[in-house]
Parts: C-alpha cells; sequence; structure tokens
C-alpha cells in the first residue's frame, strides 16, 4: 500500500535514468572505436536505433507484459497496466511515479539490445536488425524481465537473487550475442584474419568513460531509494571495476608482456558487469574477489572464440555472458544477508540453496535466450535477408546505408 510519494527516491531514479540512457551512446562509441572506419556509422546506428525500437515497443505493450500482474500465478509473463494509454503520471508505484519507474526500466530494455549487436557488427543490415529487435525484445527480453524483476515472475518468487540485470541484461544480452552469432556465422576478415584490432582507441575509452559513469546509475539506482542501498550499490560497482581493471593488466603483463592496445578497458568493463547481480547485495570484500575472479576468467573467455571458431565480434559473450555469469554464481557465496540481500551465500554461513538456485537460474535464463534468439534470427535472415552481401560487407555497411 502507498505512503506516498517519496521526492527524494523519485529525484535519484530519474537521474538514474537519465545516467543508463547515456549509456547506449556510450556504448555506440565503445563499440564504434573496435571496427573499421567504413562500418563505423553503421555500428553507432544499430545502438541508436535501439533507443526508438524499444521504447515505443515499452509504451505500448512491453511495460505491461515485463511488469503487469502475472498471468495464471505461472510466474511466466505478465498482462495489463497498459495505465500510460489513458492515465496521468501521479500513479504512484510504491513512493515513486510509475511513469518513473517504467523510464527506468525501459532504459535495461534498451542496452539489452543494443549490446546484442556487438556480437554481429560489420555483417547486420539495419532493417532486418530492427524487425529482429522488436521480435526479440517482445519474445525473450520481455519475459526473463518479468521472471527475475517483477514480484510475480517465478525466479524472483523462488528466491534467486539478481539486484541490477546479471540475468537480464548480462547474460541475456551474451547468450543471445552468441545464438546469433552462430546464425550469421563469421564474418570475412575474421574467416581471413581472426578477431579485429580496434581501430581508434581514444573513442573505446571515451565510450568506457560513458559506460562507467552510467553504471552507478544502472546499479544504485536499482536500489530505488537514494539512501544506503543505493551507497552500497555504488561504492562496490566502483572497486570491483578497479580491482578487475588491475588485474586484467597484471595478466596481460605475466602473460604476454606487454599491455595490450585496450589494456584494463575490457577488464573494467568486465567487474562491471559482473558486479551488477550483487552490487546491493555483497559488501567490499564480495566486490574485490568479483573482480578478480571476473578478470581472470573472462580474460580466457574472450579467447574461446578464435579456438571454437564463432564470431564473437565485439567480445559480448566472453564479456557480458561470462561475466554476468561469474556474478550470479559469486553471489551465492559471497551475499552478506544484510543490506539488501534476504539471504546470505555460503560464505556468510547461508546453505547451499541459494548458490543452487543461482545456477538454476543461469541455465533457465541461458536456455531460453539462446533457443528463441536463435530461432528469431533464423526466420529473420531467411525471410528478410539479415546479412549482407559478399560484396556490401567487403565495401563497408556505411555504403550499404548510403552513409558517405
Amino acid at each position: 500500500m502507498s505512503i506516498g510519494l517519496n521526492t527524494g527516491d523519485s529525484a535519484w531514479v530519474l537521474v538514474s535514468f537519465a545516467m543508463v540512457l547515456l549509456m547506449t551512446p556510450g556504448l555506440a562509441l565503445f563499440y564504434g572505436g573496435m571496427v573499421r572506419a567504413k562500418n563505423l556509422v553503421s555500428v553507432l546506428y544499430m545502438s541508436f536505433v535501439s533507443i526508438a525500437v524499444v521504447t515505443v515497443i515499452w509504451f505500448v505493450y512491453g511495460y505491461g507484459l515485463a511488469f503487469g500482474d502475472d498471468v495464471g500465478g505461472a510466474g511466466l509473463i505478465g498482462w495489463g497496466r497498459w495505465q500510460f494509454l489513458r492515465t496521468t503520471p501521479s500513479v504512484l508505484r510504491g513512493v515513486i511515479p510509475e511513469y518513473v519507474f517504467s523510464m527506468f526500466q525501459l532504459v535495461f530494455a534498451i542496452i539489452t539490445l543494443a549490446l546484442i549487436s556487438g556480437s554481429v557488427a560489420n555483417r547486420v543490415r539495419l532493417g532486418p536488425w530492427m524487425v529482429f529487435g522488436v521480435v526479440w525484445v517482445t519474445l525473450v527480453y520481455l519475459p526473463i524481465a518479468h521472471w527475475v524483476f517483477s514480484k510475480g515472475g517465478w525466479i524472483n518468487r523462488w528466491g534467486a537473487l539478481d539486484f541490477a540485470g546479471g540475468l537480464v541484461v548480462e547474460l541475456n544480452s551474451g547468450i543471445a550475442g552468441l545464438a546469433l552469432a552462430l546464425v550469421l556465422g563469421p564474418g570475412l576478415r575474421f574467416r581471413r584474419e581472426g578477431p579485429p584490432e580496434p581501430k581508434n582507441i581514444p573513442l573505446v575509452m571515451a565510450g568506457m568513460g560513458l559506460l562507467w559513469f552510467g553504471w552507478f546509475g544502472f546499479n544504485g539506482g536499482s536500489a530505488l531509494t537514494d539512501g544506503a542501498l543505493a551507497a552500497n550499490a555504488v561504492v562496490n560497482t566502483m572497486m570491483c571495476g578497479c580491482v578487475a581493471m588491475l588485474v586484467w593488466m597484471l595478466l596481460e603483463r605475466v602473460r604476454f608482456g606487454r599491455f595490450s592496445r585496450l589494456g584494463g578497458t575490457t577488464g573494467a568493463l568486465a567487474g562491471l558487469v559482473a558486479i551488477t547481480p550483487a552490487c546491493g547485495y555483497v559488501n567490499l570484500f564480495g566486490a574485490t574477489v568479483l573482480g578478480i575472479v571476473v578478470a581472470v576468467v573472462c580474460t580466457y573467455a574472450v579467447e574461446v572464440k578464435t579456438s571454437v571458431g564463432y564470431d564473437d565480434t565485439l567480445d559480448v559473450v566472453g564479456i557480458h555472458g561470462a561475466g554476468g555469469i561469474v556474478g550470479v554464481v559469486l553471489l551465492g557465496l559471497f551475499a552478506t544477508g544484510k543490506y539488501g540481500s534476504p539471504t546470505a551465500g555460503l560464505v556468510y554461513g547461508g546453505s547451499v540453496s541459494l548458490l543452487g538456485k543461482q545456477m538454476v537460474a543461469i541455465l533457465a535464463v541461458g536456455c531460453y535466450s539462446f533457443v528463441l534468439t536463435f530461432a528469431i534470427g533464423k526466420v529473420v535472415d531467411v525471410l528478410l535477408a539479415f546479412r549482407p552481401s559478399a560484396r556490401e560487407e567487403a565495401a563497408g555497411l556505411d555504403t550499404e546505408l548510403r552513409i558517405g
């Protein structure tokens, strides 16, 4: 039952919405700096068009499916809450306007779709990408968001933990990226030369700066309050990102005798990914351990594509997929049972059941996302020719977009 509007909490969530929205242009720059100049605008466009596509879906029916009342008590999908088409912004969800809550959740959906584009950068036509986005958000993102974020969702009710989107955003985008990469096959240059080297490091770092900034809204805003819970999430986010960055750089130095062109930038990103599901539930010790473990895991995870042969162009699988799994699993060990955590992990005296629930949630979300994404990608490819011709791909997708 609502106790009235809390203007402080509302302001914080509104600011967090703006910060997270900025992450999508930041992601566009981050991705754009890693591709050849002839594909730069196309890669930027895929992220920006995701904003428009997902926003329209969200306010027509998406929010109702993700956060509406559960259908049949099964915890699989919501229904209703279509008030955006007929009521005023004064309707509250708890102590903040439902408009504010819905806008904050919207930007999670936007960046999840935009993240997937990194797995297939340089080899996707824009029109089919937009169609894929509509279908994918409807059939994959919205049900998973209901399972995890909605109080009626089966993963939420079951007791698996995900504070800010380790399952819904990170794991989901990584696994979906893998499925779509397998549907489309490797790019022309990947067949000849292997993974591309980043072409514009300053652009990559500028994009990473915007992502890091927005991540404080991503994680801190998920507290839906401007108090101690948000502070805990923000501090843990900072610590994990920095630890992972330094460990990544150390590993590069030990393994290769030098730093790569990206240096620890990718390590920092891996740390931010891993802390996302755990940021409100762990302490600084847990955040530090997560940063160390995810740097080690993702350092090797990004190399798997070379040996296996799938073209995850910009390492969405190796960073977001693997990093999301690390964060969700270790949460089963390092949840404190304090702060915002309803359950303690094994390290803090909890039972093994939480760890088991975390692993089952990973399997459920991962399998659902992979199977549905693979099927959607196949259908779009058959009907609309998802991938450009070899000639168009060789010339660059900016030409296909008629961008001079």
